[in-house]
């Protein structure tokens, strides 16, 4: 009998402390705060003049910059940065999930915002979970099951909810072209996401989140300051902080942690949880800017919640069998 109890003991202390699976939704959970307010720090920003690429890109830049020392988590730096295995294949994919994941987003999604509001460009890049489960139908082998399909549809009108957004689209052509930058936003993002998870590039988390913001960030600023966008002569300390906040923790902090986070889990599980992002940006809008929290907004964030359910249920449909 004792020797029953020891061996029931043992067994009990080597269960890990926290699981694999409460690892992944913290990862998650941090990654999509982070994303979330950086909404908050690059809207205040802009409201005190600074040029949209111009300060993207020195924000990736200098994320990219942050994110160097961190490459040693995934192991010894130079190995983490060119692994042995490294092909020119693998470089050449890398080069592309950067100005995707980074240029690409962000410049459609500003793009987006010369012709439509920023609360309707964030709705368009928000779809991305959807191209992310069509696309990982065709290229990952995965499933849609139908509480899935239902989830991913109640996170968008959720989203719609969260922001605040009313009947605002119209035919009128500035807002088609606004409405289709905003899903080519989206798109890049979705087709990064599959690229990344089908390749299976030597890279760890850290190192994936380095060069895809470096390659990305000199591609914005490329394009900036071609289109004749500046920094701006006189910065505040105050704005300093904001823009180290949206460059480290809102950037690298959260790309980093979405790398992490896409290699635990399935490529469409994952992008699901993006639905969270726009709720902690009206959530931390509230706090830090003051807007008012309104019903319609809470009923978002419900949604989103019952959302996120819907997508990871553990129970995909069956089929009816016979007797």
């Amino acid at each position: 009998m004792s020797t029953c109890h020891r061996q029931e003991d043992t067994t009990r202390t080597s269960e890990p402390i926290i699981s694999e699976q409460n690892i992944f939704l913290i990862t998650l959970l941090a990654s999509t705060f982070l994303m979330g307010s950086s909404f908050i720090s690059g809207k205040i920003l802009l409201q005190d003049g600074f040029s949209p690429l111009v300060l993207v890109g020195w924000r990736c830049f200098v994320a990219a910059i942050a994110a160097a020392p961190l490459v040693r988590f995934d192991g010894p730096y130079g190995q983490a940065l060119a692994p042995p295995q490294l092909g020119l294949r693998d470089a050449a994919l890398m080069i592309l999930i950067g100005l995707l994941q980074t240029t690409g987003v962000m410049g459609f999604l500003f793009l987006s915002m010369q012709y439509i509001s920023a609360s309707a460009s964030a709705i368009m890049l928000f779809t991305n979970p959807i191209w992310v489960a069509m696309l990982g139908i065709v290229f990952l082998d995965e499933t849609l099951h139908k509480w899935r399909t239902i989830g991913l549809v109640l996170g968008l009108i959720g989203i719609v909810f969260a922001i605040g957004v009313g009947p605002e689209l119209s035919l009128h052509p500035d807002t088609i072209l606004g409405e289709i930058f905003g899903l080519c936003s989206a798109f890049c993002w979705a087709a990064a996401t599959i690229i990344n998870k089908r390749a299976k590039l030597p890279f760890g988390g850290w190192a994936m989140s380095f060069w895809q913001l470096l390659v990305g960030s000199l591609g914005l600023l490329v394009i900036a300051y071609a289109s004749g966008e500046h920094w701006p002569e006189n910065v505040s300390f105050e704005q300093w902080a904001w823009f180290f906040w949206l460059a480290i923790p809102a950037t690298t902090g959260s790309f980093g942690l979405w790398f992490v986070a896409l290699r635990k889990g399935g490529a469409t599980r994952t992008s699901g949880y993006l639905f969270l992002t726009p709720l902690f940006a009206v959530i931390l809008s509230f706090i830090i800017l003051g807007t008012t929290l309104s019903v319609l907004q809470a009923t978002g964030g419900f949604l989103i919640c019952v959302a996120l359910w819907l997508i990871n249920r553990d129970r995909p449909d069956t089929p009816v069998r016979g007797p």
